[in-house]
């Protein structure tokens, strides 16, 4: 049984989700404020709902924490803003999606549900994978530039592995939501843009005489890693 955390102040949403969450077969531990969720995260949890409204502390804050507490979880975050920036910082604070309110219940349930049948890849026998001095291996997932380790979150190296499987080869955004995020994905992708420019920033950070395969964008289509001698 997936253990989930909502950390929701109002009373009336937080019941629903809660209730909502428990008639689905989940194990749901609610809380209502940044410190009691920063608190029941030692417990480990599979999933974490995190409003970033929160009457205590700033839940962009709070994301970041939970996001170094729960390494492993998947945290989604629930918020009244819509402004893109806000979006963008939540995301890149640790967040691996999000849903702005107010957010039909159907909807969250679908996307909790495709979060958690994803998961991690696994992939015990599948052999590392090589792209200029970029490796992946895939069954320890562990990620390496030019000999240095480069850490990435779960979606992170999901996408980069994903990618790095056919260097050279223009990959869609539906391809890349449906083998990364879930086959049954509805909804916005800026999630997906996010998390490319994320690992653009950490492709570049190593060493700058390191020739790193780069990500190219392809309007209107999706992405493409490209071979460090191209």
């Amino acid at each position: 049984m997936s253990r989930l955390l909502v950390v929701e102040d109002d009373e009336t949403i937080g019941t629903a989700l809660e209730s909502s969450l428990r008639l689905q077969g989940y194990d749901v531990l609610w809380e209502r404020t940044g410190r009691g969720a920063l608190r029941r995260a030692v417990g480990g949890f599979d999933f974490v709902l995190l409003d970033l409204g929160l009457p205590d502390l700033d839940g962009i804050e709070v994301c970041r924490r939970l996001r170094a507490a729960l390494p492993a979880a998947v945290l989604v975050i629930l918020t009244a803003r819509s402004e893109e920036m806000d979006v963008i910082v939540g995301l890149e604070a640790g967040a691996d999606d999000y849903l702005t309110k107010p957010v039909r219940l159907r909807e969250l349930l679908a996307r909790v549900g495709a979060h958690l049948r994803r998961g991690p890849a696994t992939a015990a026998n599948r052999p590392a994978i090589t792209v200029g001095p970029l490796r992946v291996d895939v069954a320890r997932r562990r990620v390496s530039l030019g000999g240095e380790e480069i850490l990435l979150r779960a979606k992170e190296f999901d996408l980069l592995a994903r990618l790095a499987e056919e260097p050279g080869i223009a990959v869609s955004r539906d391809t890349l939501m449906a083998e990364v995020w879930d086959a049954h994905w509805y909804g916005s992708t800026k999630t997906l843009d996010v998390h490319i420019a994320a690992l653009r920033r950490k492709l570049s950070s190593p060493a700058e005489e390191c020739s790193a395969p780069r990500i190219s964008t392809l309007r209107g289509h999706g992405y493409r890693l490209e071979h460090p001698q191209d």
